[in-house]
């Protein structure tokens, strides 16, 4: 679900893609439910490609939110985030991911993704499992499979209904000609470049 929900760039809140088209896409905000175009120029990033800094690795958003909904029990998180101070918003990470860096997960950052969490869930988008988005990429993967085999099957059939009718047009003669079919295989899915949150400061 989270490779639906959309982050672009100097917009606020998240945005649901309802639809893609010729270098845009149509976007849904979680906030009003405004739909908007989002053109090849603006900076999309999919929820589900964003991942946190720890010390030794790196997490995904999703485990973070996961972990967020865990501690607040599926409600609203327990801090004022108009009037939390850096430190609380720290102590607070803390207790969810004891070893996030704090060298490169500001108090901005976390203040950005509570109140993502909080707008996920009031929109009733509550599953943050990676396990869900692999699903769907694999069911999406297998779609396309299907495609191009069930083309591959007709093309074949195609060419031999063209040498049956050939044969019986030319009665015995040989046919030395052959032509090979060739069918574009299932292109390999990129792995999206991650988005961490901290990299890289302003923009």
């Amino acid at each position: 679900m989270l490779k639906e929900i959309l982050v672009v760039s100097g917009k606020p809140g998240l945005y649901k893609l309802i639809s893609k088209g010729n270098n845009l896409l149509i976007i849904e905000s979680l906030i009003d439910k405004k739909r908007t175009p989002a053109y090849a120029r603006d900076k999309v990033i999919s929820l589900g490609d964003i991942s946190i800094y720890m010390l030794d690795d790196e997490v995904s958003i999703g485990e973070v939110l996961t972990a967020v909904k865990e501690k607040e029990n599926s409600e609203n998180v327990s801090i004022d985030l108009s009037k939390a101070q850096p430190d609380d918003l720290r102590a607070y990470f803390a207790e969810i991911l004891p070893n996030f860096d704090r060298n490169r997960v500001y108090p901005s950052d976390i203040k950005k993704i509570l109140k993502w969490y909080e707008l996920l869930m009031s929109n009733d988008i509550t599953d943050f499992s990676k396990k869900e988005d692999d699903k769907t990429a694999d069911s999406e993967i297998n779609e396309e499979k299907e495609s191009v085999e069930e083309e591959a099957k007709k093309t074949t059939k195609t060419v031999a209904a063209v040498q049956a009718a050939k044969k019986r047009k030319d009665g015995p003669k040989t046919i030395t000609a052959t032509k090979t079919l060739k069918v574009k295989s299932t292109p390999k899915t990129s792995t999206p470049k991650k988005n961490v949150v901290g990299a890289k400061r302003g923009g």
